[in-house]
């Protein structure tokens, strides 16, 4: 893939082969192409820009405009076997309501995570006394589009909250990847810039 999206591969390998996919906030298909190709998928993308939206059918990807914290309720329940919301969950208006709303919508649910609480963020933090401005979180204060970020877990306990049941989580750090059967151990949350979770009701 483009870019080393390293996420992107482990988030390909979570998917069964020949199922049906709804990438929410897909951009421009790097994900849904990834997911035809090496998975014979049946995807579907929804995306909030339209020029992004574009870029997928330029790409033979099946996507429609739409709006995260607004739309998902025109699905119905069960529709997709897998529901994917990658990098995408702290830029939504709702996270909790988008969280029970792709558990839902799909048999199983991946949803991928910047991790505020990753050591380096808390000392950039600490020493230089502003928001920190990372690989993962590319945004100044004023213009990002994350409005709710979270650490791993916070994510993990919003889970517990809503009854959703995490079958494993993949933690990432400088393209070292980690594996683990349900939650991850206590020192994730401080030394992973990323987090990926398979997730059911």
């Amino acid at each position: 893939m483009s870019n080393k999206r390293i996420d992107l591969e482990l988030i390909t390998s979570l998917v069964d082969k020949e199922t049906r996919v709804l990438d929410i906030g897909c951009g421009n298909g790097e994900l849904l192409d990834s997911l035809k190709r090496k998975r014979k998928v049946i995807g579907q993308g929804l995306e909030l820009k339209q020029e992004r939206v574009n870029q997928c059918v330029a790409r033979g990807l099946s996507a429609i405009q739409g709006d995260a914290d607004k739309d998902l309720g025109l699905y119905p329940n069960q529709s997709f076997d897998c529901v994917i919301l990658s990098q995408t969950i702290q830029a939504t208006g709702q996270p909790k309501l988008i969280l029970t709303e792709l558990i839902r919508i799909g048999k199983k649910a991946i949803v991928s995570i910047p991790n505020f609480g990753y050591w380096k963020i808390r000392l950039s933090l600490a020493i230089n006394g502003k928001m920190p401005v990372t690989k993962k979180l590319a945004h100044n204060w004023h213009d990002t589009p994350n409005i709710h970020l979270c650490t791993i877990l916070d994510f993990i306990n919003l889970c517990k909250e809503l009854n959703i049941k995490i079958e494993k989580t993949i933690i990432l750090s400088s393209n070292k990847t980690k594996s683990y059967n349900g939650i991850p151990n206590k020192f994730s949350n401080l030394f992973s810039e990323e987090a990926i979770f398979l997730i059911k009701s």
